[in-house]
């Protein structure tokens, strides 16, 4: 059990099973693009875990960019995405994968959709490390999908509650 803030959260996804979640992306993003040059786009401040793990286990040439989104006050998703940092090199023509930490209602994959069309990508594929699709909303397809979840609010691996708990290893959901 971890508190952060005023909530209690129990274990829920261990570092090993997140681990295997990883590898199993990066397996496929390898084979995807063994004869491409993708560009990564890591969706912050959460992804940035995810991001390095990526990173480290993609063997082929790639670019990162970062960009920074948010939705989220407390434990809910305001539905109003912000555009907070943007993109500042061209994408124009390239091959896109975006890295988030979790999907949950898809507006920030909505968001990134414009912008991306905006920037003149010649594609674009979805990788997040967990995915809650009884909440799905959106239409973009989630094309690598570590590990799917109920609507469970989670911290740890990135994910924050109130700006802590971005640093545990493991991922914890909030106690019944």
């Amino acid at each position: 059990m971890v508190k952060i803030h005023d909530i209690v959260f129990e274990p829920y996804v261990s570092e090993e099973e997140i681990d295997t979640a990883i590898a199993k992306i990066t397996e496929r993003l390898n084979a995807d693009y063994e004869n491409e040059r993708p560009v990564f786009l890591s969706v912050l401040n959460g992804s940035f875990m995810f991001t390095s793990e990526v990173m480290k286990k993609f063997k082929r040439e790639c670019d990162i960019q970062f960009v920074k989104l948010g939705s989220y006050e407390g434990t809910e998703s305001t539905g109003d995405v912000r555009t907070l940092i943007g993109l500042n090199k061209s994408l124009a023509g390239k091959k896109v994968v975006i890295l988030e930490d979790i999907v949950d209602t898809g507006g920030t994959l909505q968001e990134l959709d414009k912008i991306l069309k905006e920037k003149n990508v010649s594609d674009y594929k979805v990788a997040t490390l967990f995915y809650k699709p009884s909440m799905y909303r959106g239409s973009i397809k989630i094309d690598y999908a570590g590990i799917e979840i109920p609507n469970e609010f989670i911290v740890g691996y990135g994910l924050d509650y109130d700006g802590l708990g971005r640093n545990l290893t493991a991922v914890y959901k909030r106690k019944s």
